[in-house]
């Protein structure tokens, strides 16, 4: 290492006046910046519960797209943005450069740092790179609502030697660890509102839990209920302290959303009547025997986001349709997992994280309709899946021909795992036709709320499928993520396709939604001036730095030498 990296990483280099940055002033490219440029501000001032930090490396994410298409009218954006423009950039490797006197016992000059970067203060959620200044700035200030939030420190401490780009990655792979993580009620929701609606089936319905002294609800809604059944409930409620109101019209229930949906028979238009009265976390159960007679119009952007799940039983008993078969968020061990969309930058991660993780799927079948991205895919992981055992398939849907006969025999067999990574609502469809029994369907990708697609609901208690989704991250992902590269269980740097400086974010962003690279853009804002350039151009570009990748993929090694040549 050269004296001006071991300057550089000890945090004690002289701070500069000032510093630059990327506003981005409202909807679209053109508004980032000004002229086409970042602008220069002065360095904060920082008080003494406060932290000075510079950022090292920044990540480029589809999210921060997402907010330059809709800009003032993105739903996490909570400010003036011609008056207080947003800088985008969560995906963030820090270093402490000043800290404040009250914080001198818990952090020090060169500490290294991430962040959770979802930020509870006074129960509201205020986001990094959404609300507080991101990583699109080579410095920033760490103030008392991130340090002490809601949920406590969101600061993450990280060890000296990981690298900048695999720890700026934290963030994304911590959202790909954790949407295999996700855990679902397996009985109605104790204190929540419960809503049990009858159609027409007089059968012995029954509710062996969740309906007693040790949980229950409540509130408990009750609409056209076989009369028997509703007797008992109404007893049970009287006996529990549980306030019972009748629902004559399923249009206009007493409150806006209820915790609990069960359908006492099922059919699709009775569904899509009542499944937007779910809250988050809501789950609906469906009692019935027979299939119905068309798919149903699913809201999967609140499958996503707000993690609806559907289940049900072909009993009697409303507790079964909950633990018969509890949804599994994990893939399968030695099951067979398709990836849907697989070739752009999380997909990999998605397909990375199966192959080097254990208990991973024996079967493993990619699909993409970039050529391009499917070739690289296959070159990047396919040796290495297979040195493993697994059955490793790549298949383009433009294809068609070639696509059939590849795809034939898992398509007769159906797929344990669906990951879908294509936010396409007949692509969801589709690909849901898929599932095999007591498969699980995982919408990863980020569908806006609203978004509808047609899925048959039937299995949810024919064959005990599942239809999940969650793209988000908490602290415990994030140290997940960090235990597991300690133990060499994860290659981060796998993820990096293409660097640049701070400059080169503008072209960062245009990439990403262009779709240009397959993996992701990591920007170094304090490095000097150097153009987006992807991995296999460092050959002519920086050619000491290729030569440390390591089979074209970013390394610490590569990281190290690019610093070396590139720091001021």
């Amino acid at each position: 290492m050269t004296d001006q990296l071991a300057v550089y990483r000890s945090g004690k280099a002289p701070l500069p006046a000032s510093y630059r940055l990327w506003p981005l002033y409202g909807a679209g490219l053109e508004s980032m910046g000004q002229n086409g440029l970042p602008i220069e501000v002065a360095m904060p001032a920082y008080g003494p519960d406060e932290l000075l930090i510079r950022h090292d490396a920044c990540g480029l994410c589809f999210s921060d797209i997402k907010v330059i298409n809709q800009g003032q009218s993105h739903p996490r954006i909570f400010k003036n943005m011609q008056t207080d423009p947003v800088v985008l950039g969560h995906e963030v490797s820090m270093t402490v450069v000043g800290v404040g006197e009250a914080l001198r016992d818990r952090y020090h000059i060169g500490d290294r740092l991430t962040l959770e970067t979802d930020i509870s203060t006074e129960g509201k959620m205020l986001a990094y790179g959404y609300y507080f200044q991101g990583g699109l700035s080579q410095y920033s200030k760490i103030d008392r609502r991130i340090i002490y939030s809601d949920r406590g420190d969101n600061l993450i401490r990280l060890k000296p030697g990981i690298g900048y780009a695999e720890s700026a990655l934290t963030e994304p792979w911590a959202c790909v660890v954790a949407a295999y993580r996700l855990e679902y009620r397996t009985g109605l929701k104790p204190g929540g509102v419960t809503w049990i609606i009858g159609s027409g089936k007089d059968r012995p319905y029954s509710l062996s839990a969740g309906f007693d002294q040790a949980a229950h609800p409540a509130r408990l809604w009750l609409t056209h209920v076989p009369p028997a059944f509703s007797e008992w409930l109404k007893q049970r409620a009287q006996t529990l302290g549980v306030s019972v109101e009748e629902v004559p019209d399923v249009t206009h229930p007493p409150a806006d959303f209820a915790d609990d949906i069960i359908l006492l028979g099922a059919n699709a238009e009775l569904i899509e009547t009542v499944s937007p009265r779910l809250t988050q976390f809501g789950v609906m159960a469906l009692m019935e025997e027979a299939p119905m007679a068309r798919p149903v119009s699913v809201d999967v952007g609140r499958i996503h986001y707000h993690r609806w799940v559907y289940v049900g039983s072909r009993g009697t008993d409303i507790a079964a349709a909950y633990r018969q078969a509890p949804v599994r968020s994990a893939l399968k061990p030695g099951g067979r997992a398709w990836f849907v969309g697989a070739g752009g930058p999380m997909g990999r991660m998605h397909v990375q994280r199966a192959i080097e993780f254990a208990s991973g799927p024996a079967v493993m079948v990619c699909t993409d309709v970039s050529e391009l991205r499917l070739r690289e895919l296959c070159d990047s992981f396919g040796p290495e899946a297979q040195a493993r055992g697994i059955e490793w398939v790549c298949a383009n849907p433009n294809n068609k021909e070639e696509y059939t006969r590849v795809m034939e025999p898992y398509f007769k067999q159906g797929f344990d795992d669906i990951v879908m990574l294509v936010p396409v609502p007949p692509v969801i469809s589709d690909a849901a036709r898929y599932l095999a029994p007591q498969g699980v369907m995982n919408v990863f990708a980020g569908v806006a709320r609203g978004t509808m697609a047609a899925l048959d609901l039937s299995q949810a208690y024919l064959s005990d499928q599942r239809v999940i989704g969650h793209s988000a991250s908490e602290m415990t992902d994030m140290q997940l993520v960090l235990s597991k590269w300690d133990e060499k269980q994860l290659s981060p740097n796998r993820s990096v396709a293409a660097i640049g400086s701070l400059s080169a974010a503008r072209d960062g962003m245009k990439a990403v939604k262009d779709t240009t690279f397959a993996g992701k853009v990591v920007i170094y804002p304090n490095i000097r001036e150097f153009p987006l350039t992807a991995l296999p151009d460092l050959k002519e570009a920086l050619p000491t730095v290729y030569a440390k990748l390591r089979d074209g993929e970013w390394t610490n090694e590569a990281e190290e030498e690019f610093l070396r040549l590139m720091l001021p």
